[in-house]
Parts: structure tokens; sequence; C-alpha cells
């Protein structure tokens, strides 16, 4: 049905390997970078159907290194960007990691898009860019206020994915995702622990910040989105940015409270200082406005907050959770 491959980079991650999977099942030959370790791990990728990972041609390699990158590329017409470190807490004790991959990885990718001639790239940005909102609902020329290196290597890498399209008419489109969350992701993400402290017989689950307010996405939509920004007329997206959220602002009490409803259980909550950004970094508010992409791609959310978690619940309550050394992230992607 679709002549040319796609490629994905970060296909090992949790929204890389949601994407990956919808590719698959609408017809599309999917390439996908998976970061080589030596163990020769496919990460999130060993948990789709044998018959859906069957039909994905694996490419071990590192976004960082300008070969892998090269051989990933060639002969795909469209690609989707999403490799990058983004564990938000650990960007603050090694930040240079992030700008390694985060930032010289979509300079690889924007290189080859040049040279190769690929007629799409779409590059995954993260509401994290924002930091605290000046307004209600975040616009996309909202200003960027990086609160963590993490934010801070991304809005780098955007803006050089940016300055390819003007500079040299790569067509690249950038999409903001704000918190995405389902079946998959790490367990240090803040639904995840959630649930997993919910399983393991807490009742009054252990966090950070309360007081934070955060756009949640079920990954289906956000997976919709990334390609609805790979199928729209290349003269409507192009060098633009586009916000995916639902507009709806949840605080961390009322997102427990809305785990709590869906899995049947009594649910409070307390703060932990261990579990806290550093003083200042923390990010109050991110609510998206996506009226831009709704109107130049007809993206809209299907999932309410409550339905991805009664479809996220489940699998987290089957799959081991997250250790509990670990500080749960409310990172974007």
């Amino acid at each position: 049905m679709f002549p040319d491959a796609v490629a994905v980079t970060g296909a090992e991650g949790f929204i890389g390997s949601h994407l990956v999977e919808a590719l698959v099942r609408t017809g599309h030959r999917v390439r996908a970078m998976v970061l080589y370790e030596h163990r020769g791990s496919l990460g999130c990728l060993q948990q789709l159907e044998r018959d859906v990972l069957a039909s994905v041609e694996v490419q071990f390699g590192d976004v960082r290194d300008q070969e892998s990158v090269l051989s990933l590329m060639r002969g795909a017409g469209t690609v989707y960007h999403l490799a990058a470190l983004v564990g938000i807490r650990q960007s603050y004790r090694t930040p240079r990691p992030y700008v390694e991959t985060n930032l010289f990885g979509t300079l690889n990718v924007m290189d080859a898009a040049r040279a190769l001639g690929t007629a799409r790239v779409v590059h995954a940005s993260t509401g994290e860019v924002y930091g605290t909102a000046y307004n209600l609902a975040i616009d996309e020329g909202h200003p960027l206020h990086p609160r963590s290196p993490y934010a801070a290597s991304k809005i780098a890498a955007d803006k050089l994915a940016e300055s390819y399209y003007w500079s040299f008419g790569v067509p690249v489109v950038v999409l903001r995702p704000f918190n995405t969350f389902g079946p998959r992701q790490s367990g240090r993400a803040i639904i995840p622990t959630v649930i997993s402290q919910a399983v393991a017989g807490t009742r009054r689950i252990r966090l950070g910040a309360l007081k934070p307010v955060r756009d949640f996405n079920y990954v289906s939509d956000i997976v919709s989105a990334f390609i609805l920004a790979a199928m729209s007329p290349v003269a409507l997206v192009a060098g633009q940015v586009l916000n995916a959220g639902t507009g709806r602002g949840v605080s961390i009490v009322e997102l427990v409270s809305a785990v709590g409803r869906v899995m049947g259980l009594d649910l409070d909550v307390a703060p932990e200082p261990r579990r806290l950004r550093p003083a200042r970094s923390e990010v109050m508010q991110l609510v998206a406005d996506s009226a831009k992409i709704k109107a130049l791609t007809g993206w809209a959310p299907r999932y309410t907050l409550e339905e991805g978690l009664s479809l996220t619940a489940p699998w987290f309550s089957r799959t081991p959770g997250a250790d509990e050394r670990d500080q749960p992230e409310l990172s974007a992607h």
C-alpha cells in the first residue's frame, strides 16, 4: 500500500514501540533503529506481538553515529525521529549525554535527510520546553523556558531541526507531545509509579510535588498525531511546530484520585522530599493548546484520561513495577 519504507529512531522506547506497531498495522514497511547494547535487547519492541515484530526490520545502531543514521534512513520516505534521553531527573546529574544524544543525534538525522532528500521528517519534541506556563493553555508561540538540562537539550534540537527547514528546505515537522502515558511506559513515570504502588498494597501514594498540573495523553492519541504529521500535505505542515495535548489540566492529587477510581481503590497521596526536583526547577503547569495541529491535520484526542487509565492500569497490574529506589518522572514522553 505504501511503496516507501518508513524509519523510526528510538523505536525501542515507550512511544516509539507503539508508533512502530501502529505503522505496521496500517501497512507500512518499518525500519526501526534500536540502540545497540551488548545484550541485544529490543527494549519495548520485545513486547510486540510476534506477527507485528516479524514485519519490522530492526537495525541496531546509535543515533549519535552518522553512519548508523544514514543506513537507517536510506530509502525511507518518512523518518520519525524519537531517539532521545528523556529522564528529567538524571539530566540534572549528567547533562552531557543529553546534549550528545538529543542535539547531535538530531544533527545526524537532519544531515542525512538533507543528503538523501527525505520526503518528510517528524521530529519529537516535548511540552517540557515551555517551562511553567505564562498562560492557562500553551500555544506554539509561548516562550521557551527550560527548567532542566533535558528541556534545554530538546529546545536546541528543535531549533536545529527548524533551521534545516529554513536553511536547506528539509521538510521537517516538530511535534510537541504533552505528558504521554500507557502500557510499556517506564516504571519511573508518574502514572506507572502510582499504579505500581497501589498494586503493591499502598493506599497512601508517595510522590514528589503535588501541585504541578499536567496534560495527560493516552499513547494511542500521540501516535496518531505523529502519523498525521507525516501524512498531511507538506505545504501545510513542513517547518511547523505542533503541540499535541488534550487541553485538560490535571493536578497530581487529581491524577491519583482518578487512578484510584479506575482501580476501585481509595487512594490518598503524600509528598516525599527525596522525590522532589531541585529547587526552582519544578514546572508547575503544562496544558496544551492544540488548535494548530487540529486545524492543519485534523488531529484530535480520542481518549479521556479515565479511558486511558482503564487501558493502562491492567497492564501495570500484571507487570513488575518501578524499583522503589527510582524517582517518578513527570517527563513528557
